[in-house]
């Protein structure tokens, strides 16, 4: 989806860089599509270095997320400080089959996210969160 956005804001810069200044009597200044190629170029492989890094995993007490590929970012949220765990999907990830798990907690600073997802499994991790979530909270 991503890479998809990617191509349609670039590829209309290249267009305008690679036509427009023919046009105009300039053709040497129809280099000016290189820098938008190059950027999708990188762009695309960037993308796709971003999406393999999100992980997480379910474990007994918590819950860990992991992210970033120059600079990894490792979430933890206990299930009993979890307050609201919902599920969105916009216009674009819905026509892509994508869903996004949204937790919030307590404190705004360990609010995590876990996005594409399928929405089915952002259903189950959704139900199964809560549920863990509403069993560590009872003592509280």
């Amino acid at each position: 989806m991503r890479r998809l956005l990617l191509v349609g804001w670039m590829t209309p810069l290249a267009a305008v860089g690679a036509v427009l200044p023919p046009l105009l009597g300039a053709p040497v200044w129809a280099l000016l599509a290189l820098p938008p190629l190059a950027g999708t170029c990188g762009g695309w492989l960037a993308l796709g270095r971003n999406w393999s890094s999100w992980r997480y995993l379910e474990r007994d007490d918590d819950l860990l997320i992991s992210r970033g590929v120059l600079w990894r970012q490792l979430t933890v949220v206990p299930y009993g400080r979890m307050q609201l765990v919902e599920v969105t999907s916009g216009p674009v990830e819905r026509r892509f089959g994508l869903a996004r798990v949204q937790l919030h907690t307590a404190a705004a600073a360990t609010d995590a996210a876990i996005p594409g997802l399928a929405p089915a499994e952002a259903e189950r991790l959704r139900d199964r969160l809560t549920e863990l979530g509403e069993a560590r909270s009872a003592g509280l």
